[in-house]
């Protein structure tokens, strides 16, 4: 049996994802507050976890962050707040994506399908979890990224940013297109995300010497890691 943990203190939420998780095949483990939430996941190891940002005792972001520090699965946070940076920051800690209430149970299943479907894409293209360019090594496996002879840490999301710029060196992503690969074709957000996530992404890459790469704005378009 497979489960997906669902982590809401709303009654009424947790009832009806049930149903839809019921119907994919799935077994729901509900959990009304993070303390619970975190239990559910160490004992069970759910294979994707709907989480809601407000909950008693640990917030969403805390046991986001805590779980991602022991596994990749997939969580969804779930919150009645939509400000952009808000959003942000729950995709930098390591969330794969972001759903504002009032929701569409249909939608939550619907963005659940397509994260599922890029994982399994993942696990069946094992060979290619590892890329580097100069002295840049990504590794989509272990989720690590290497520059020199250094370890560099990297939120979830940054560490697939670079994996995608490595892979394809001089090729220029648009920032609709970095919307549709990096957070979902279904993602509600706008290329200011992509802008201020590269951002903070430079901050920490620019510490280390770039040899054979750069990070390149192309100014009306996009970003591109320019092979040099």
């Amino acid at each position: 049996m497979q489960y997906i943990l669902v982590a809401d203190d709303n009654k009424d939420i947790t009832d009806i994802l049930s149903v839809y998780i019921k119907r994919e095949g799935y077994e729901p483990l509900i959990a009304a507050d993070g303390e619970v939430a975190e239990k559910l996941f160490d004992t069970y190891e759910p294979v994707a976890v709907l989480l809601d940002v407000m909950m008693p005792y640990r917030d969403g972001y805390e046991v986001c962050k805590s779980i991602r520090k022991r596994s990749k699965v997939p969580i969804i946070l779930i919150t009645a707040r939509g400000e952009d940076y808000e959003k942000i920051m729950g995709l930098d800690i390591g969330a794969d994506d972001y759903i504002v209430k009032p929701f569409s149970p249909g939608e939550v299943m619907a963005r659940l399908r397509a994260i599922l479907r890029r994982l399994n894409t993942d696990t069946q293209n094992e060979d290619k979890d590892i890329t580097s360019i100069g002295n840049i090594t990504i590794n989509l496996k272990e989720y690590s990224c290497v520059i020199g002879k250094e370890n560099v840490s990297l939120t979830k999301k940054e560490i697939e940013t670079m994996w995608l710029f490595v892979s394809n060196p001089d090729k220029v992503f648009t920032r609709d297109t970095l919307l549709d690969r990096l957070w979902g074709f279904d993602y509600y957000g706008d290329t200011r995300t992509v802008d201020s996530h590269i951002k903070r992404l430079r901050a920490k890459i620019d510490k280390y010497e770039h040899k054979g790469w750069n990070l390149k704005t192309v100014w009306g378009v996009g970003y591109k890691l320019e092979s040099v």
